[in-house]
């Protein structure tokens, strides 16, 4: 009888706890350049990137943001197009996540569990502003400063 009992425990547990990974456990957005991105795997290739994230026009400190295109959907030519034009061109984008939980046990979908589902391209001269500069507006400069260090100043 406890053998039986600590059986269908077991299998209520087991139970409890594939229903409770959800595909969807968060969504949220990112915004940042894309500092990697690439096709790779041994069993299962799958794009996988990273974003260093930005914050009010300058990048931040922290750990970069880890994302991959899902292997189970199949439209995704253009976000990978996207994301590879961006990374090249230095581009501040948009990414729209979901996060999922216990679906991607193998790694199968990818390599992290933050799945890629839109890309908003912000600002295509982020990384250099005057590398599309057009023929009527050059940059030239504004002012100049210059300054002196005199050792002995410093000595004293």
């Amino acid at each position: 009888m406890k053998k039986r009992i600590i059986k269908w425990s077991m299998l209520a547990v087991v139970s409890m706890l594939l229903v409770a990974c959800s595909e969807n456990y968060s969504r949220g957005e990112k915004v940042g350049t894309v500092i990697e991105f690439a096709q790779s795997g041994l069993i299962w290739d799958s794009w996988d990137g990273r974003l260093n994230l930005t914050q009010t026009g300058m990048n931040t400190a922290g750990e970069p943001f880890t994302f991959s295109l899902d292997n189970d959907r199949k439209d995704q030519q253009h976000l990978v197009d996207l994301l590879y034009q961006a990374q090249i061109e230095g581009w501040k984008i948009k990414i729209k996540y979901h996060k999922v939980m216990g679906w991607n046990w193998f790694g199968n979908r990818g390599r992290s569990d933050y799945f890629v589902d839109d890309v908003t391209i912000l600002d295509k001269h982020f990384a250099n502003p005057l590398k599309h500069v057009s023929a009527d507006r050059q940059g030239h400069v504004v002012d100049t400063i210059f300054v002196v260090i005199d050792k002995s100043e410093l000595r004293k």
